[in-house]
């Protein structure tokens, strides 16, 4: 009997240690240019000061911002199998290009095998592994995308960014769309977050924009190409709907896309500024909100 009660207690024990050691982690994707440590998930360059909230026990994940997606994608596998596997589960929030490498990353390992991970980091951003079992894809809750560019952007079509850049190339509007199948997001919602604040010298990108990235693209519009995507009340272009609805003139989103923010007043620009601004900002609130 006591034996018996040892090996009782002992499961249970073995029980509430697996369920303490469970944790839920914010990861922050950057996009063009980078700025943090790659490797370092507490190097918050790219995004403002480290001590600002962000998210529950939130991390960075710093790629270099200018090589290609295919080649950076390995960077951001690591952050997703250190935190996002086993008994952890992931929120996920990109900038720019950032939403295009997460989506190229989902679309093209989400159904791979992952070794599960410790989500204690080496210096290489590389985690151990904890009991050495493997699940399929990653856990992750869902990804909120601030200005998102996985449309691409007419910047680089029209050359406005250096063409030496292996991601300029990348994000061009019909390499971007036809880089993966944007539908496939391993049943993962994208919350998309549109900025409007745009400037004459952006007048190249259609609809309304943040200086850099179309409302096609931060609305998650679905096609081989961009499109004219505006505000309600903007007569020159058709209206970027909210949520999951087809917008007007019938375009749809791609699938598990919903707009979840549309600058109606013009307010948010592109850029972070080292200081969580413009479009960054409104989604660092959003996820305050929702990544606990």
């Amino acid at each position: 009997m006591k034996k018996t009660l040892r090996m009782v207690m002992a499961v249970c024990l073995m029980a509430v240690s697996s369920f303490a050691a469970a944790a839920n982690y914010t990861l922050w994707i950057n996009g063009r240019t980078g700025g943090g440590v790659v490797g370092d998930y507490d190097s918050w360059t790219y995004w403002g000061p480290g001590t600002t909230a962000a998210g529950v026990n939130k991390k960075s994940v710093n790629w270099d911002g200018r090589s290609g997606i295919a080649s950076q994608s390995g960077r951001i596998r690591d952050a997703l199998d250190c935190f996002c596997t086993g008994s952890n589960w992931c929120y996920v929030v990109t900038h720019s290009a950032g939403d295009l490498m997460i989506g190229y990353t989902l679309a093209n390992y989400g159904g791979s095998a992952r070794v599960k991970k410790n989500a204690v980091a080496n210096a290489s951003g590389v985690c151990g592994n904890s009991d050495g079992s493997a699940q399929t894809g990653w856990n992750i809750k869902w990804v909120r995308a601030a200005s998102g560019a996985a449309g691409g952007s007419e910047l680089s079509d029209a050359g406005a960014w250096t063409t030496t850049e292996p991601l300029v190339q990348d994000l061009k509007t019909t390499t971007a769309r036809a880089m993966y199948n944007h539908n496939t997001t391993r049943n993962v919602w994208f919350y998309m977050y549109a900025g409007a604040r745009g400037t004459a010298y952006s007048g190249i990108l259609p609809g309304q924009d943040d200086e850099a990235v179309a409302y096609h693209s931060t609305g998650g519009v679905a096609g081989s190409a961009g499109g004219s995507y505006c505000n309600p009340g903007d007569w020159l272009c058709k209206d970027l709907t909210l949520g999951t609805a087809a917008n007007e003139g019938g375009s749809v989103k791609w699938s598990y896309h919903s707009v979840s923010f549309r600058d109606d007043g013009e307010a948010h620009n592109h850029y972070a500024n080292g200081n969580w601004g413009g479009i960054v900002g409104v989604v660092r609130t959003a996820v305050v909100n929702s990544a606990l």
